[in-house]
């Protein structure tokens, strides 16, 4: 820890500075003992306040004391009282206060003050809120030193006593302590208003937060409890205006304008003007950044059209991007020498923006060529560009043979991006004869491309990466633009949501900056998807709603959008709100995509429509256009196939089987084991609706490649959106299980009460039970009660348990040196082992890199890390150790990083660090750093789903040591959590989050 709890005593006696009693009041919020004193010296401090009121009064004539002073005084009094002497004065107080006491509005005028109101937001109780003050931000540079006013705690201790917690969670509020706020507000009844003030406790925790990722979940949290409150109360005024600043705060303009326009037609005096005039501002200056966009953009496409336009040398300073984008078009459709070189002020220009004369050369060269055969050509280009003349066929092969070049790769690019298909070795050789670092990028692009296609991915990332270094160096942002956003496509295709994010949110904040209008629409789209990998769907939605507002005029625009709102809502288990974004999705009728063809898929159980047959045949079609790697065909196969398994007398069965042959061909695409997971979901509900237990659980074992199969004691679990398939084998060795399609929400974090309480029963005398599961069941919290011995299985595939050859060692892991900059608190040393450990080698300090620690677990049999865990969205898409920093700065241990080691002696592996067993959110496989220890060549891996206390690291070390002794890890595990339990019932919560993987 940080903060001591002896500090209590300096903080209720106000001899903090302000950010001193920031930091304490973190503090309060999560240590029981001192919230308890709090509460206590609050009490004890209205008692001295009244005893010594009398004595008070007569000597008013004195001189007045400080608050600290008058304070310690009152607790000197208290300290000469005998405990019972202050029980009694306490039960008198409390039986008086009720009647001497005016306990009317009054009492809390202190929260209404006049003059600014202190949050931008708005809080639901009325005495605050009721009549409008004007927000004057604090802009001054030592604003964080402003004193905080302090909290008057007998008003606070009188409004409790009566029942207002919302006034007291208000003043908590008002007054910076959010997480004592948050306590009072939980202890509330469920409500509307309740759920407004947490959204705005979590909007202002977001503006507080130094991490992007903690920054972008207290948003998502706001947001999602803002969209409950206003499904429910459309025109609730203070939801209204909290969403607006939510939706600044993510940065979208357009949507925040839209909530508080919602306030301004409400009418409520000064709340309403305000809202209106924010509305005003967010609109003009977002309408101003696309129209100037918009207008540089149409000045350059009127050159191709128009050989005496005025040249925009305005408007190619302020937007170098597209400018230089239109300036190649412009000249490859210039239809004479002439045309060509009147070009050459804006060549200047835009050579003079990007450094170096590359432009004028080429310009220079053009206008040397023979415009009595260049002419015609160049007009013809013109009308490719217009879009009056399609880039295929007959008109792409005269000007291949044409001998002009650059209008052949002109053309070629405008096939691309119109989803023709193009020569991609034409692409590459001729942009790098260019000599033209521009037209290089636009090379890079097409050779990763192409790589991907054929299914060697890392080299298209290396080639990108390299690429965006070059690119950044010689400052052509929009081409670096661009290749940050074929990254973010590529990491998304590999489902690796951590790393697309970082080049999303770069990407994004790039484009604001150099005002790149359409590429700032177009990260909003990478950000949504980003978000919707993370589950944070409420965020992805409010992006795609942004972008959308932004173009509502292109028909591929809205198609993208509402099909993609489709799936988020489907996700949401909102199925008629996923069907009338497909039908939004139709209305351009274009091709629906991958994502609306899954959707289709999916929505046959539920609400289909006639026509979906014949509109997931045509998205399929269009899927298939151009070479399909197998492990794409395999998932549109599964897409099919699960379709027509919602028909009655259909052959979809045959069709996923056949998918998941494919898939097999292809083992390490994503799309493949996407075909896998969601094929074999298909197979075990199917096979659960007819009631064939023991296909069903021949299935799951074959998929997950666990053999044998346990005979008796065993629990296998598939979940697939609505359907729950449960099996249980009891210590007879009988198969049972149930069916439903009743599930109506996402799976969280925890899967308590998903085996029915009748299927535990069965499991009752089991000495362990064996359990199977899959995403997203596997790695969940919660599945079976305490009281029985378990762990998830883990199969091994092809790779197999290591063999346990030569010396072996217990590496523990402990005391590291993390880097200063996490400011994390340093753990508490672990105890010394109590017998001799001839095994044990320990890492400390900062010889504890990564690095050093992967080297020694290779040859360890038993591995402890007792160190900090951290998630963090933009880093990683599972937890991670941290551990000491490399000489490069690099300090976490990752999924990664493990999956690629070889633990040779099948090592148990105790991870004694916060939310180590936390599993990402993805549908197609379990994620998770036990999952990566099993495939490097662990036997068994114990860590929690949740933070953990110094403490554990002892309970960690106990069930160590009862499984070296040779209790089975599982046993060792139960027994020491209940043992554990008695002595420290106030550890339940996170013990019984401890899970283990064999």
């Amino acid at each position: 820890m940080t903060v001591d709890c002896k500090d209590l005593q300096r903080f209720l006696d106000g001899q903090m500075q302000a950010r001193e009693q920031g930091r304490f009041r973190q503090h309060l919020g999560g240590c029981g003992a001192c919230e308890a004193r709090f509460r206590e010296s609050m009490q004890l401090e209205l008692l001295a306040h009244l005893a010594q009121a009398q004595q008070e009064v007569a000597s008013s004539d004195a001189p007045a004391p400080s608050a600290p002073a008058e304070r310690r005084a009152r607790r000197t009094w208290l300290r000469g009282l005998r405990g019972l002497e202050v029980l009694v004065a306490g039960v008198a107080v409390w039986m008086i206060l009720p009647f001497s006491l005016p306990w009317g509005g009054e009492q809390s005028a202190w929260l209404s003050a006049e003059g600014p109101r202190v949050l931008e937001g708005r809080v639901t109780y009325r005495a605050v809120d009721a009549h409008h003050r004007p927000y004057v931000p604090d802009r001054g540079a030592d604003a964080a030193q402003s004193p905080v006013p302090s909290l008057p705690l007998q008003d606070l201790w009188r409004m409790e006593a009566r029942g207002d917690l919302h006034g007291v969670a208000t003043a908590y509020l008002l007054h910076g302590a959010p997480r004592q706020a948050q306590a009072f507000l939980k202890r509330m009844p469920a409500s509307a208003d309740r759920d407004c003030d947490l959204a705005l406790l979590a909007l202002e925790q977001a503006r507080q937060e130094g991490s992007l990722d903690m920054r972008s979940a207290r948003l998502e949290e706001a947001l999602e409890l803002l969209s409950g409150v206003l499904r429910e109360w459309p025109r609730h005024p203070q939801a209204l205006w909290n969403r607006a600043l939510a939706l600044s705060e993510l940065g979208l303009p357009l949507l925040a304008a839209d909530a508080f326009g919602e306030v301004a037609r409400l009418g409520e005096p000064g709340w309403s003007e305000e809202a209106a005039q924010r509305e005003r501002v967010l609109r003009e200056s977002t309408s101003l950044r696309a129209r100037a966009w918009k207008d540089a953009y149409a000045s350059v496409r009127e050159l191709v059209t128009d050989s005496s336009a005025p040249l925009p040398l305005a408007a190619a300073r302020e937007h170098p991007g597209i400018l230089r984008l239109g300036f190649y078009d412009a000249v490859r459709a210039a239809p004479s020498r002439e045309a060509v070189l009147r070009l050459e002020p804006l060549a200047r220009v835009l050579d003079e923006r990007y450094g170096g004369s590359v432009l004028r050369t080429w310009l220079a060269r053009v206008a040397e060529r023979d415009f009595t055969h260049r002419g015609p050509l160049a007009r013809l280009y013109g009308r490719l560009v217009m879009g009056s003349l399609a880039p295929a066929g007959e008109v792409l092969e005269t000007l291949r043979r044409s001998g002009e070049e650059d209008l052949y790769l002109g053309a070629l690019v405008l096939a691309d991006s119109q989803r023709q298909p193009v020569d991609s070795q034409a692409v590459i050789r001729l942009a790098r004869a260019s000599g033209d670092p521009w037209m290089r990028v636009l090379a890079d692009q097409e050779q990763a491309k192409l790589w991907q296609r054929e299914g060697q991915w890392w080299k298209a990332e290396q080639r990108l990466l390299e690429a965006l270094d070059t690119c950044q160096k010689q400052g052509l942002v929009y081409r670096c633009l661009g290749l940050q956003r074929r990254l973010a496509d590529l990491y998304l295709d590999q489902h690796r949501p951590a790393e697309a994010f970082q080049h999303a949110w770069k990407g994004w904040a790039r484009a604001l900056e150099a005002r790149e209008w359409r590429f700032e629409q177009e990260f909003l789209q990478e950000l949504a998807d980003v978000a919707r990998y993370q589950h944070a769907f409420t965020t992805a939605r409010a992006y795609l709603e942004e972008s959308l507002g932004r173009m509502p005029e292109d028909c591929a625009q809205r198609t993208h959008v509402h099909r993609t709102v489709a799936l988020l809502e489907w996700q949401r288990f909102r199925p008629e709100a996923a069907r009338a974004a497909l039908e939004r999705a139709m209305e351009c009728e274009r091709p629906l995509g991958l994502t609306g063809a899954w959707v289709l898929s999916e929505m046959a159980r539920s609400v289909p429509r006639p026509r979906d047959g014949a509109l997931l045949r045509r998205a399929l079609a269009d899927l298939r256009r151009g070479p399909v790697s197998p492990g794409l065909e395999s998932l549109l196969l599964v897409i099919e196939g699960q379709f027509l398994l919602a028909q009655p007398g259909s052959s979809g069965r045959e069709l996923v089987h056949r998918a998941l042959s494919m898939a097999d061909l292809e083992p390490d695409s994503v799309d493949a084991r996407k075909a896998r997971a969601f094929g074999y979901s298909a197979l075990l509900s199917e096979a659960g609706r007819t009631g064939a237990w023991d296909e069903a659980l021949t299935l799951m074992a074959h998929e997950l490649r666990v053999e044998p199969v346990a005979q008796r004691c065993l629990l296998a679990v598939s979940v697939q959106h609505e359907r729950t398939l449960v099996l249980v084998r009891g210590p007879l060795g009988e198969l049972k299980g149930t069916y439903s399609t009743g599930r109506q929400v996402p799976l969280r974090d925890e899967a308590t009460g998903l085996v029915p309480a009748e299927l535990v029963k069965e499991l009752s005398g089991c000495e362990h039970v064996d359990v199977l599961t899959r995403p997203p069941v596997h790695g969940l919290a919660g599945l079976l009660p305490d009281s029985l011995a378990w762990s998830y299985r883990v199969g091994r595939g092809a790779r197999g348990v290591p063999a346990r050859t030569g010396p072996s060692t217990h590496l523990v892991v402990t005391e590291v040196a993390s880097p200063p900059s996490l400011r994390l608190s340093r753990l508490a040393p672990l105890t010394p082992p109590r017998v001799p450990d001839p095994w044990r080698v320990e890492l400390r300090g900062a010889e504890a890199t990564p690095t050093r620690v992967l080297s020694e677990m290779a040859q360890a049999s038993e591995v402890e890390l007792h160190t900090h865990g951290l998630f963090s969205a933009s880093q990683s898409d599972a937890s991670m150790v941290v551990l000491a920093p490399e000489a490069d700065g690099s300090y976490v241990l990752t999924v990664d990083k493990v999956r690629q080691a070889r633990l040779s002696h099948a090592p148990l592996v105790l991870l004694a660090t916060c939310g180590a067993a936390r599993t990402a959110p993805f549908p197609h496989e379990s994620f998770s750093l036990p999952m990566a220890f099993i495939e490097a060549g662990a036997s068994a891996v114990l860590a929690a789903s949740v933070e953990i206390p110094d403490s554990a690291g002892a309970f960690f070390e106990r069930v160590r040591e009862r499984i070296r002794a040779g209790e089975r890890p599982s046993v060792a595990l139960r027994d020491l959590r209940a043992s554990w339990l008695l002595e420290r019932p106030d550890d339940a919560r996170w013990l019984s989050r401890v899970l283990l993987f064999e």
